[in-house]
């Protein structure tokens, strides 16, 4: 069982930055693809962006050239770092780690808000 703890979310103005880390307590997470996913009010849960084992990362559409993924092997940790935020970024943001033997496991989630 892996646990995923967030943080770095908060509330924020149109066009400022953000920082989110998620740790991951297993001594495998090089094996993991790890992601970030977002929730909406009303809306269902969709990929933001994903990092795989190699270090290959995607991010979606809407957030290309603000968003990006990173992960610290050495740590535990991924990160996305959200530059240029819009309010319609706001959401619950959620850690997401994968393998195909072991499926998914998820964060317990983390606000994020941006409003002037």
């Amino acid at each position: 069982q892996v646990q995923l703890v967030e943080s770095g979310g908060g509330l924020v103005q149109p066009g400022e930055s953000l920082r989110l880390s998620c740790v991951a307590s297993t001594n495998r997470f090089s094996t993991y693809v790890m992601a970030w996913y977002r929730q909406a009010p009303g809306k269902q849960r969709t990929t933001v962006a994903r990092i795989d084992t190699g270090g290959k990362s995607e991010v979606r559409d809407d957030v290309e050239g603000r968003f990006t993924i990173s992960r610290d092997n050495t740590k535990n940790t991924v990160h996305l770092q959200m530059n240029s935020l819009k309010p319609e970024d706001t959401a619950v943001y959620y850690c997401n780690a994968f393998t195909l033997s072991e499926g998914n496991y998820w964060g317990q989630g983390i606000q994020v808000t941006v409003s002037s």
